[in-house]
């Protein structure tokens, strides 16, 4: 089975794999082509957990370069090829405005995840979809105090506004617009992603243990 039986509208962005842009933090430990080789294979690993848990064609892949003769369009359209998912460019903006923009173009309830998270697995997907039945918003809070998803049932612009993104702050400021706006929120679960040389440590170490 390679789609689930049921599609909800899934966005995933995702930066170009280029070298000296992705991973930035990683280069001093895996240099820049193999910062650059972890995304992209960060990147295929969301995508095949995504088809499972909803349909190719529910699922918009935002990039930060989709120009035809670049090395990452070649990336991206491989993906779009092997997966039959869509491709959309992202706009100019903060995360903020990526992340409304993709949530603004598709059917809702709908959801939006990143490719730095490994804890995201078909059933989790799953889950916080069907949190969207009965609450406005939904979280994968991250351990850093980012989050890894967020999904809603009308998308609303104040909902990114004045965030520091890519602080600790980002879930708790999250959270002030949500009670602001009076809505009722769920959280799943509290998930990790790769950003640091210790997260990658982390990673290898869990795909070791035995499931």
């Amino acid at each position: 089975m390679t789609s689930a039986d049921t599609a909800f509208p899934l966005a995933i962005l995702a930066k170009a794999p280029i070298p000296g842009q992705a991973k930035t933090r990683l280069i001093p430990q895996l240099g820049a082509e193999g910062a650059a080789a972890l995304h992209r294979r960060l990147v295929w690993q969301t995508l095949e957990t995504a088809v499972v848990a909803t349909k190719p064609e529910a699922i918009t892949l935002w990039t930060s370069l989709a120009r035809p003769g670049s090395p990452a369009y070649a990336f991206f359209a491989t993906c779009r090829e092997r997966f039959g998912i869509r491709l959309r460019e992202q706009p100019a903006g903060d995360l903020g405005r990526r992340m409304h923009t993709a949530l603004a173009t598709m059917p809702v309830p709908g959801m939006v995840i990143g490719c730095d998270c490994p804890m995201l697995t078909p059933d989790l997907l799953k889950r916080c979809h069907a949190a969207l039945q009965s609450a406005d918003c939904v979280f994968l809070p991250a351990e850093d105090g980012g989050y890894a998803l967020v999904g809603v049932r009308r998308a609303e612009p104040f909902l990114f506004d004045d965030i520091d993104w890519g602080s600790g702050r980002v879930m708790r400021q999250s959270q002030e617009r949500i009670e602001a706006l009076g809505w009722r929120s769920a959280y799943p679960a509290v998930v990790w992603d790769i950003d640091r040389p210790e997260d990658l440590a982390r990673w290898q170490a869990w795909q070791q243990v035995p499931t």
